[in-house]
């Protein structure tokens, strides 16, 4: 048998090393392309660019659009624009694994229909790389439409501050682009900061969002991450909606208008260490959403600090500061919920708890709404009557009498501290 063995091997050794050789030949080839703007049109240097080619641009402006097809970089110096014409993309990636760095990229288009974009990246664009560069004046900043594993890293996006809110498009949208990540950008201006469809295996990391509707919103996205972004002055900050499985920690919402963390039908989700503060109407809204975990987050300075429908069931919240909102949680089902698990419950601002024996937990049960704030929620105009004789008697009777409540939320093991959070460096105040 050996006869016949040996040609086999000496013929696959043969053609290993033949491709061994020739993809050294290809990678020696690749090169770097000089530009100026006073040569040819970008594009024309564009199509005769090899794959792992770079083309350096030199200081000044390019006339887009441009369409980048093949495995290239296109990277700028300080002071390098590529402007669009005012209609549709002004870059297109159609091509695997481009590199897009340290430009300017502005004028495109403003029809939403046609998904006017600064960069858009189609499914052919699978690993395309879009860093360092500023994405201004554009209706939607970066369009992932259908590449997988696509980076959106270190950039600074600013939308069409000329249209109103609802004309704009968003500052980062994704649709069915799994396991792309947008990391580290400042997006501002636009009608959502960040907005992905009908997707998975994402990760929205260290992001900050001013002027902007929602800053991250979610629809139809699963098994994704959202962690360590910032959130200042926007309508809300969060918002989740139909979504299953994400991992939300260590973000924070400071000032947003409407909500801080808004869920609808979002699922099986975690969300821990996040803070929430001085918002305006909700700290957190949970409507009709299950099998949610809240802990270790901080909810500070909003009108409720957590509202939920009966339609949301076994969600647990533990371990969560409660401060200083005007009404600490808004429930108007008449089942008693637990608010501890394994002894440990919630911390609650205006709780005011004895702890006799000193294990860092409330004496007595926490419960944050009485029979009063359904009549209240139910008729508004009833809140002329808080201070009446006989609604104080029933204040009173209530606090003597547990069985008189009507259900909800109770905390057998309220904290007598607030859990410690991660701290967020550089969350700065108010949007400037």
């Amino acid at each position: 048998m050996l006869p016949v063995i040996r040609p086999v091997i000496a013929i696959r050794t043969v053609l290993i090393a033949f491709a061994v050789w020739g993809a050294a030949q290809s990678s020696s080839q690749a090169s770097d392309i000089v530009v100026v703007p006073s040569m040819t049109r970008l594009q024309q240097i564009i199509d005769t660019a090899m794959d792992g080619d770079r083309v350096l641009l030199g200081p000044g402006d390019y006339s887009g659009p441009i369409i980048l097809r093949r495995s290239i970089t296109l990277q700028g110096d300080e002071g390098v624009r590529i402007v669009g014409t005012g209609t549709g993309n002004v870059i297109t990636i159609d091509g695997p694994n481009v590199a897009l760095r340290q430009v300017t990229v502005t004028g495109s288009g403003l029809d939403l229909s046609t998904q006017d974009s600064g960069v858009f990246v189609t499914p052919e664009g699978d690993g395309a790389v879009i860093e360092n560069s500023n994405i201004d004046n554009n209706l939607i900043g970066i369009y992932l439409s259908g590449p997988e594993n696509a980076v959106v890293r270190g950039n600074t996006i600013v939308g069409r501050q000329d249209l109103r809110v609802n004309e704009r498009g968003n500052g980062v949208q994704l649709w069915n682009t799994p396991g792309s990540v947008v990391v580290d950008n400042n997006v501002s201006h636009g009608r959502d900061g960040i907005f992905v469809t009908t997707s998975k295996y994402n990760k929205f990391i260290g992001n900050t969002f001013r002027d902007v509707r929602f800053a991250v919103h979610y629809m139809y996205t699963n098994d994704s991450e959202i962690r360590n972004n910032r959130s200042f002055d926007n309508t809300v900050g969060y918002a989740l909606m139909f979504s299953d499985r994400l991992q939300v920690t260590d973000n924070l919402s400071r000032g947003d208008r409407d909500h801080g963390i808004l869920l609808n039908y979002a699922n099986k989700s975690e969300f821990h260490g996040n803070r929430v503060d001085h918002g305006g109407q909700k700290c957190v809204f949970i409507y009709n959403s299950n099998k949610n975990d809240f802990r270790d987050n901080w909810f500070e300075g909003c009108g409720i600090g957590v509202q939920f429908t009966a339609g949301s069931e076994r969600n647990a919240i533990v371990g969560n500061a409660f401060i200083g909102n005007r009404t600490q949680v808004k429930y108007v089902g008449t089942r008693w919920l637990e608010w501890s698990e394994n002894g440990r419950g919630n911390y609650w601002s205006d709780n005011a708890a004895f702890d006799l024996d000193g294990d860092g937990l409330g004496d007595r049960a926490y419960r944050p709404n009485d029979m009063l704030d359904q009549v209240v929620w139910a008729h508004p105009p009833a809140k002329l009557l808080l201070n009446a004789p006989a609604i104080q008697i029933l204040k009173w009777a209530q606090s003597r009498f547990p069985a008189l409540h009507p259900g909800g939320v109770i905390d057998s093991r309220p904290l007598m501290a607030p859990p410690v959070l991660a701290r967020f460096e550089g969350d700065g105040n108010h949007a400037e």
